[in-house]
Parts: structure tokens; sequence; C-alpha cells
């Protein structure tokens, strides 16, 4: 076979044996997937630790910032990696009080415990958000001083790493939440900072009235996004979805009244209470002309005096008393804040769209009926009150983007695939095409190299031709003189052989030498060759 066919053969296998154990190796490799991502140093280490012991595979990218785990078994690490308490995110929580013990300890030991222990779960609580990357929580809780009156407020310290920028709402939503775990703190003693030094909310007392005017923005801001949705969602399901927009001001009545009002009705008069009294008095002159002496002060003296002619006078008194009660009626109405004063709604509806023999879309304005009707229902979603002031414009004009024509709603198959299921496609496809490259464009050529016999044309040439030669000189040595034009002849094709010859050899001498002088030249050429009788 020679040398040359057996290394071809023996560098077409080693490329079979190395594709398909580069497939192999491929396809049995578990796919990989991030389990956490933005980890610091300390939780890297502790996490790949803890992989190592349970034998699990994995990959560290990005610094140390995130771990990949084969995918299908990432639900399961993150379960016994929480049940390890990783990754802590360097916070500690309430399993400080689980990995020491408390005997012997001192109350400084357990207040201190008890302080790391609540910044910490603030701080993982605060991070369980969505725009939160990772958060610090720094409290400061004064113990109060006997013998004395006042006691400090607790104030408390938020540092922030966010994705993106944080709303007034979810600011102040943070900040009332460490608020409620904190006893005693207020939410305008905290100061949230995020992690590019910006300052977020201002902890301090007299930050009061910028807390109020605040929430009275967030209240007006709330009031408008809630009509402004409900008009949304009522005219989308009549003119259709995107055709139309709504814009809603609305003007609100932040001062809060308490008002006391008392009615009397004195025709709803009751009795209360009724009291009589009656006064009988009865008196005798004496008729010793007014001497007193014992015989008077005896039992039935008047009596007998007046029979014995004494003056006597008799007088009785009576007295009613009656307490009426009067219907009263106390009334205490208490006005929050908050109430509507007046709304300014605008609303732009778009127009029809028709479409035409040739596919294009032509605009018609819709009928004033249908933009009456609009109105009314608009008028009856807001609560329209003319007397407050309330108004409400609807306009029909033809926005800019127009809509698709004949547009069916895509539904769901067995055919939609995820992300990663793209991706893996692609890769399939990628590693097919490789392989179907290597097989037409290298291991094909080698093939056929191998398989196809070798030419014996020009050795058999040759050899006619040396034969012909030596045929030629013995005839000429033993020959008739007499056929002189025959050994002419046969002696001109004699001399045209040999110089054929003598050319040939020359030739491939030339060759020879060009190959000696240029090698890495000629093996180019020699490809090429291989390439085109492929």
């Amino acid at each position: 076979m020679g040398l040359a066919r057996v290394a071809a053969m023996a560098v077409t296998a080693v490329l079979m044996i190395g594709f398909f154990a580069f497939l192999i190796f491929r396809v049995s490799t578990p796919q990989m997937a991030p389990v956490y991502t933005g980890l610091s140093f300390d939780d890297s280490a502790a996490i790949t630790k803890e992989l190592r012991a349970m034998g699990i595979p994995f990959e560290i990218k990005g610094d140390g910032e995130a771990i990949s785990v084969p995918r299908d078994q990432i639900t399961t690490i993150r379960m016994q990696l929480a049940e390890s308490g990783l990754p802590s995110r360097g916070q500690v929580g309430y399993e400080i009080f689980d990995q020491q013990n408390t005997l012997g300890a001192t109350s400084f030991v357990q207040n201190v415990n008890h302080l790391r222990a609540l910044e910490g779960e603030l701080a993982r609580t605060i991070s369980s958000l969505a725009r939160v990357k990772s958060a610090r929580v720094h409290l400061v809780l004064p113990e109060r001083e006997l013998f004395r009156r006042e006691a400090k407020q607790p104030s408390a310290s938020i540092v922030l790493e966010v994705r993106g920028v944080l709303s007034t709402g979810e600011i102040r939503s943070v900040q009332h939440l460490v608020a409620s775990a904190v006893d005693g703190l207020s939410p305008n003693m905290v100061s949230i900072v995020d992690n590019a030094g910006k300052l977020l909310a201002a902890g301090s007392q007299g930050d009061e009235e910028s807390m109020l005017t605040t929430a009275i923005e967030e209240r007006t801001l709330a009031v408008e996004s809630r009509l402004r949705n409900r008009l949304e969602d009522l005219l989308e399901n009549v003119v259709g979805a995107g055709r139309a927009r709504v814009q809603v001001s609305a003007e609100l009545d932040m001062n809060r009244l308490t008002r006391t009002s008392e009615s009397f009705d004195p025709n709803g008069q009751v009795i209360r209470s009724a009291q009589t009294r009656e006064l009988a008095n009865e008196a005798q002159g004496p008729a010793n002309n007014g001497q007193v002496s014992v015989a008077n002060e005896l039992p039935g003296a008047t009596q007998n005096a007046g029979e014995n002619g004494g003056s006597s006078e008799q007088s009785s008194t009576t007295e009613e008393t009656i307490n009426y009660e009067i219907s009263k009626v106390t009334e205490t109405e208490i006005i929050e804040a908050g109430a509507i004063k007046r709304l300014s709604v605008a609303v732009v509806v778009d127009g029809v769209y028709e479409a035409t023999p040739e596919g294009n879309a032509t605009y018609a304005p819709r009928p004033q009926d249908e933009i009456n009707q609009i109105r009314n229902l608009v008028n009856s979603a807001i609560g329209y009150d003319a007397d407050r002031g309330d108004q409400v414009e609807v306009v029909n004009m033809q926005f800019a983007e127009r809509p698709e024509l004949n547009f069916e709603p895509s539904e769901s198959s067995i055919f939609d695939f995820t992300r990663d299921d793209l991706f893996a496609a692609i890769e399939m496809a990628v590693t097919l095409l490789i392989a179907l490259a290597l097989v037409f464009f290298v291991m094909r050529p080698l093939v056929k190299r191998v398989l196809e016999p070798e030419d014996q044309t020009p050795l058999l040439m040759a050899a006619a031709e040396a034969a012909a030669a030596e045929k030629a000189r013995a005839e000429a040595g033993d020959g008739d003189d007499g056929n002189s034009r025959g050994n002419t002849a046969k002696d001109a094709w004699l001399d045209e052989v040999q110089s054929m010859g003598h050319a040939q050899i020359q030739a491939i001498e030339k060759v020879g030498a060009l190959v000696e002088e240029n090698p890495k030249q000629a093996s180019m050429i020699i490809r090429n060759w291989l390439n085109q009788a492929a």
C-alpha cells in the first residue's frame, strides 16, 4: 500500500476517533447553569466547599461571583445550600443564637448578638426585593438611662445596591419596613443611601414636612394612575388594544377637617322628673291673753283653750316641680384628607382602519355619535361632577402607528421553545455542521485517495517505448541492406523516440531540482492536486 496510504489511513482513523469522542463527551457532559450570581468571596468559598463535600460538579465564573452547577439539579442544590445557611451574603441572622452557647454569656454579649441578628434579618428581607441586589443595615438602639425622663429615639442607616433606580414609593416602603420591625423607630429616622453614595432618604425629625409633601404627591399619582388604568381597560374593549390614550390630572384636598355640631328640638319635650309638695299649717291662739304657763304646755291644752274661747288659724301650700328633657342631637363629622376636588381627563381615540383590495390600510374617523358615547362612558367611570369643575375631553385623531391588518393572536402549542431550548438547538446545529464539514472536506478526500488505484499508464508507455527501441536496434544490426528506405524510416523513428525519452528525463530532473529547492511550494501544489482529484 505504501507509506503515504498507511499515513493517510492512520490520520483518517485518528480524526474519526477524535470526532466521535468529542461528540460522546459533549453529549455526556451535563449542561451547566448558574446557581447563584453576585456572590462575595466568602460565600463563594463556602459554597464551593459544600459542593465538593456533596460531590457535585461545578464551575466558577466571573472571578468567583457566579457558580454554575448541572441545570437539572439547581433546585435540589439550592435547597441543600439553604439548609446550610448559604449564601449568607456576609450577614448573620437569628441563627447566631443556635451557633453559640448562651451559658455564661453576659448581657452585653447577648445585646450585641441580638442587634447583629436584627440587622442581618432586615438586610435579608430588604435584599429579597426585586430591585435590590444587596443591603446592609445599621441600627442605633440607645438604652434609656436611669432617672432620666427623656429617652433618645432609635435610628437606622441603610446602604442599598440597586438595579436601576428606585422610585419614591419603593424608598418609603423600605423606610416603613424597617420602622415597623424596630420598636420605637419612626420612618423619618431611617436614612437610605445607594452604592453610588446618593442620598435616597434623609433620616431626621425636621424632615417631616418633606415626607408629608412626598406623601401628598404619591397619593395624587396613585389616584391618577388608578383612574387612567380603569379608563384604558374600559376603552380598549371598545376601540381595541392600543387604540386609546388616557391622561388624568387630579386635584386633591389634603386638609383634614373635624366638625362637631349640636342641635336642640324644642317640640321634642319629654318629662324627665316631676315633684309635688303640699304644706298644711294650723295655728291656735291662747286664752290667757298671751300668758304662758305650765298648763298651756300640757297635751290637749290648745284644744281646751279653744273650747275655752281661744283664737285659731289654718293655711295650706302646694308646690309642684316638673323637669323637662329637650331632645338634643350631637354630630361629629371628620373629613379625611385626600378627597377629590377636581378632575381633568383627556382621551385620544384612534380612528377606523379598513383594508383595501391592494392590501393597504385606509383611515376613517369615527362617527360623532360614537365619540359622544365614549364621552358618556368616561363620565360615568370617573364619577363626573360638574359642580366641582370636572373637565372631560374626548378627541378622535389618527395615531402615528397603524395597527396590523388581519392580526391573529398566537396560541401556545407544543412547539413553543424556551431560551435554553433555542441555545441547545443552535449548539447541536453548529456541531452537526462541523461534523459534515469534517466528513466531506477532510475524511472523504483522504478515504478516496487511499482507495483510488495508482495510474500505471506512464510506466506501461515507458516499457513499450524501451521494447520498441531495442527491437529497432536489433533489426538495424541484422536487417537487409537492400531495404534502405525502411531502415532510414526506422532510424528516424528511433531518433524521435530517443529524443522524447531524453526530453522526459530532463523534465523529470528539472522537477526534482525544483522540489528540492522549494519543498513547501511543492507540497502545496501536491495538496491542491489531491483536492482537485477529490
